[in-house]
């Protein structure tokens, strides 16, 4: 997948023409959905982002992001901002070549709907595959959701060119304010994903094969029901050092995105990104600041 090219046109039409007929962003979701899309659904599959003529130096971005309770918001907020982060990875110079995944994450313990994943995207079939997510709004209620499951397929359910050709790792950004559980249950991973794991993967194990492909961030909001909560940040402070961004604005989620990969390719500094976002107009320029300066070990002030 990741063939095409993002038109904020086609996506303002879409808009429109959702406006005109009374339709939802998300209606598969909103008018009666029960379980995944099987378009969405991670059983047997391997996610690919290819290089291709259109797209010689691919780059893959991956936004997961937890559905449950408070944080049904999250894809809602994302499919409304889609142009924002666009503009700024391909204008900006942030990157060539973006080829953006989404998914979505529950609890395989209870929910119908445990993990959800897209393609690999660079045209507007991103905002067609968000669509397609079914906002279950379920979980545990123990603080846990099936995060280790949705970094397991990652690490061993995806395939990446800028990886696999030129060494170079993709992004991949969780959005949540949940725990994963400690083991991936070898039950989750034969039901959900249709592997046969022996025994039970340590979510540290997880997350060290997952990092040798991807930069991976956890992104923990305000007003989700457990922002703040010094056990969910030390648990995934654990996993991912600097790495975990408390952001106090869900509405800048994109912005925070960007300017994360382009400071990880090295196309912008702090600074620049945040004189990008005043150009835009956008608001997110403090909380963007704050969340990446916390986030890199800096004051955010």
């Amino acid at each position: 997948m990741g063939s095409g090219i993002w038109s904020a046109d086609v996506y303002i039409s879409a808009a429109r023409y959702r406006a005109a007929s009374g339709r939802s962003a998300f209606a598969y979701s909103d008018e009666g959905a029960m379980t995944t899309h099987p378009d969405l659904d991670p059983y047997g599959v391997t996610r690919e982002s290819r290089d291709s003529a259109e797209h010689p130096d691919s780059l893959a971005i991956a936004v997961l992001f937890d559905v449950t309770g408070s944080m049904g918001r999250v894809p809602r907020i994302l499919q409304s901002k889609l142009p924002d982060l666009l503009g700024l990875l391909r204008r900006k110079g942030y990157a060539t070549d973006p080829q953006i995944m989404f998914g979505a994450i529950g609890d395989a313990t209870c929910d119908r709907a445990p993990l959800q994943i897209g393609q690999f995207e660079s045209d507007n079939r991103m905002d067609d595959q968000l669509g397609l997510i079914f906002l279950e709004g379920g979980g545990g209620g123990q603080k846990r959701e099936s995060y280790e499951l949705a970094m397991y397929f990652m690490a061993r359910h995806t395939s990446i060119d800028c990886h696999e050709k030129r060494g170079k790792r993709g992004y991949l950004f969780i959005i949540g304010d949940e725990m994963p559980y400690p083991r991936l249950s070898a039950r989750a991973a034969r039901d959900v994903v249709g592997d046969r794991v022996p025994g039970r993967l340590r979510v540290e194990d997880i997350v060290d094969e997952l990092v040798t492909k991807y930069d991976t961030y956890f992104i923990v909001p305000r007003g989700a029901s457990h922002a703040g909560d010094r056990e969910v940040l030390g648990v995934w402070r654990q996993l991912l050092g600097q790495n975990v961004l408390e952001l106090d604005d869900l509405g800048a989620v994109c912005e925070t995105i960007a300017l994360t990969v382009g400071l990880g390719e090295d196309a912008i500094d702090l600074d620049e990104g945040l004189d990008h976002l005043a150009e835009l107009g956008s608001g997110a320029s403090g909380s963007v600041s704050r969340a990446l300066g916390r986030g890199r070990g800096g004051s955010g002030e």
